[in-house]
């Protein structure tokens, strides 16, 4: 397997450019696909990103808020991003948007 070939950091390295050419895709090449509608389709969005982010600094001990983890993902205040960004979602969208932050958010336990 090629993973086993690569030592640690080479593989972090990789990883590290695979998480900025997502980050690039949805901000940059794609702004316009809906936080909303990545999560209804996908169970995932910018925000759980920012979030993940968010949850990787505080588990080494770097203490972030929610909106510090957003403001460095969205690379602005979240507010200027919807904003500039976001439309208005409809009854249907917003409804599958429940079930879908329940499905993949929400703590289960």
């Amino acid at each position: 397997m090629m993973e086993d070939r690569m030592d640690d950091q080479t593989r972090i390295e990789l990883e590290a450019a695979a998480f900025r050419r997502l980050r690039q895709h949805l901000m940059e090449d794609r702004p316009d696909v809906q936080n909303i509608d990545l999560m209804n389709l996908a169970g995932f969005c910018r925000n759980c990103l920012s979030r993940w982010y968010q949850e990787a600094a505080n588990e080494r001990g770097i203490d972030m808020s929610k909106d510090e983890g957003r403001e460095i993902f969205y690379g602005m205040p979240y507010d200027d991003w919807k904003a500039g960004n976001q439309t208005e979602a409809g009854p249907d969208k917003q409804a599958a948007f429940e079930k879908a932050f329940k499905e993949n958010v929400t703590d289960k336990s």
